[in-house]
């Protein structure tokens, strides 16, 4: 079955809005792993604006998978990753001040910089995941760096899921068959929610992982938590 890997970031973003540590994110942490959940994702930014890097490094012995994201081209990111050593990190070519991911990376223009990333982390044994788009080009040259994984970026399929969802899958379908063909396994997130998910999944049923934060923690308020992880675990089984 695919992994449940629940972000957190808006758990840090509540918290920050007033100071001091309410909620407590490692006691939120644990209590999604308790729920149910494989793991937890951290995206760290230069400002810290919701996960700071401390809350990384708080992080780092919990029980279930860690996968910390962030831009490789930020030397402090690199030197996060290098001392908490987590289970996986999933490389995403966010810009300074950017809202959040919008796009994947340029396999091809940016292929010896990724290559050189990969391999100071698997030197460490991280394992690597590069964030793309379903775009088959991209996702053959992603091979070429030597990562393990992508993590195919699924906001255009959400926001197209509703008018047709046979149309919306149709590029992640071809894209899951590009990196099956050249053994790049896969992970999955940006706006996967209880309404898309199971469709998703159930058409690439070999997704490693989906990553889910801002809707997770958004249904959460109405669901409660435990209950929420639970209908994600749940639409993964469907």
């Amino acid at each position: 079955m695919t992994s449940l890997s629940v972000n957190i970031n808006k758990i840090a973003t509540l918290r920050n809005a007033r100071g001091g540590n309410t909620p407590n994110l490692l006691e939120h942490a644990n209590n999604i792993i308790r729920f149910g959940a494989d793991g937890i994702t951290v995206h760290p930014r230069p400002d810290e604006r919701h996960i700071t890097y401390n809350d990384v490094r708080d992080l780092k012995n919990i029980s279930v998978e860690l996968n910390i994201e962030g831009n490789p081209k930020e030397k402090s990111f690199i030197d996060l990753v290098l001392e908490t050593r987590p289970d996986q990190v999933t490389l995403v070519p966010d810009e300074k001040g950017q809202l959040t991911s919008d796009h994947g990376w340029d396999t091809i223009k940016e292929k010896d910089f990724l290559t050189q990333t990969i391999d100071l982390f698997s030197n460490a044994n991280i394992r690597t995941s590069l964030f793309v788009d379903a775009d088959e080009k991209l996702i053959k040259a992603a091979q070429n760096t030597g990562a393990k994984r992508i993590e195919l970026y699924t906001e255009n399929y959400a926001k197209n899921y509703s008018k047709n969802p046979q149309k919306a899958i149709d590029p992640y379908l071809k894209a899951a068959k590009v990196a099956r063909e050249v053994g790049l396994e896969m992970n999955a997130g940006h706006d996967l929610n209880l309404e898309n998910l199971s469709f998703f999944t159930a058409n690439i049923p070999d997704l490693k992982e989906v990553s889910i934060g801002h809707a997770l923690i958004s249904d959460a308020l109405n669901y409660g938590m435990e209950n929420t992880v639970n209908l994600y675990l749940r639409s993964l089984k469907i």
